[in-house]
Parts: structure tokens; C-alpha cells; sequence
């Protein structure tokens, strides 16, 4: 079951969703995606048994807490919002994003000629699994999800945000921050709908 919009973005293309699956055993997994939330990239896992419970935070909360009032033109994180205030830098946002080893494993299995920790039918499986919530979204119902073939007529939201100004006759979709303090803005034309990348230097 899922509920997918857009909630916030000027785009032709859903920017938060919620969504339930039930597997055959009967346990229900939950899963929330959302382009619109503030105040960094919330990254989690959370895992709820009958003989106990873990939770990872994989990004806001890695150990890392600092206030500053001073700030600076500095980078603190992929998507952070502010620098002043109380902030969560990241130490190795390489590791924590998985990164160093998804590469590192899937080399090791090149070079041992072994199938890496995750295969294609596990992508494959993912894959299904997001075109059962597309259905799901378009019916407002549980759709099973279908592993003999894929599944390519999952419809888009329509676009229903409030457009942020930007100059001239484009709106702003998304700017961010890079490490080398470069910002790159996604912008959408208003009159044909295209969507263009800007790049402007530190």
C-alpha cells in the first residue's frame, strides 16, 4: 500500500511517499521517502522484532554535534540546510552512504569470480517491489508485487507545487552546496517544463 505526491517541488514527478509492504510471513516492512523534508538528509533504518529492536542512523546523528553561531561558506553535509546553529557534519560521507563497500565488494567479486553480496536479481526484486507502489499510489489499494516481468506503466504525479522564484523565466526546483563550494541549481523552465542544471564556481 502507498501514497505517493508532490508535495512541494515544481516538478511532473511524485517528491514524497509513504509506503506498507506485507510479506508472506505476515511481518509488514514501512518505508518513508521524501525530496521535500528539511534539515539535512535523514537516513535510518529501523528494525522492530518480537525478541527486540535496532535502530541505525546512518546521517543527522553519526556522533558528530556542533553549534556555531559564526558560520562560514564552508561544506557541513550532503543537503544541510544551515551552517550556523546546531549542526551534524558527517566524518566519511563515502562510508556512510555505503559507498566504499558496495565498490570494494563488487571488485573483490570481479577479481574472485564470485556473484558480489548483492546480485541483479536483488535489484531486480527492488525494482518490483517500487512498481507495486506506483500501482499502489494510482489505485489507492494492496498491489501484489509481480516478479515475472518488469513493470513499465507506473503513471507519474502531477505536478502541483508552488514554484519558487528564480531569475528570469525559470523556477527553482533544488540548489545545493558541493564540497569544492561550487552550487549547482536545478531549475525548470516555465514555459516549456524543461529542467536545466546551473553550475556557478566558488
Amino acid at each position: 500500500m502507498c501514497l505517493a505526491d508532490t508535495m512541494v517541488h515544481p516538478i511532473a514527478a511524485e517528491d514524497s511517499a509513504i509506503a506498507l509492504i506485507r510479506f508472506e510471513d505476515q511481518a509488514v516492512g514501512q518505508f518513508e521517502v521524501s525530496w521535500a523534508f528539511r534539515g539535512g538528509m535523514d537516513l535510518r533504518d529501523e528494525v522492530a522484532g518480537t525478541e527486540g529492536t535496532i535502530w541505525l542512523n546512518h546521517f543527522l546523528r553519526t556522533g558528530y554535534e556542533m553549534f556555531t553561531a559564526a558560520g562560514g561558506k564552508g561544506y557541513v553535509a550532503e543537503k544541510a540546510e544551515s551552517e550556523t546553529g546546531w549542526l551534524f557534519p558527517v566524518g566519511d560521507e563515502v562510508h556512510e552512504l555505503g559507498y566504499t563497500n558496495m565498490f570494494s565488494d563488487m571488485f573483490d567479486a570481479l577479481d574472485a569470480d564470485r556473484q558480489p553480496v548483492e546480485t541483479f536479481l536483488d535489484g531486480y526484486v527492488v525494482n518490483a517491489i517500487m512498481d507495486a507502489c506506483y500501482r499502489s499510489a494510482k489505485t489507492r489499494r494492496w498491489e501484489p508485487v509481480k516478479l515475472e516481468r518488469w513493470y513499465t506503466g507506473a503513471s507519474k504525479a502531477k505536478p502541483g507545487a508552488v514554484r519558487k522564484s528564480a531569475r528570469g523565466r525559470y523556477s527553482l526546483i533544488k540548489e545545493e552546496r558541493m564540497p569544492d563550494g561550487t552550487l549547482k541549481q536545478m531549475l525548470q523552465d516555465w514555459k516549456t517544463g524543461h529542467v536545466v542544471q546551473k553550475v556557478r564556481k566558488a
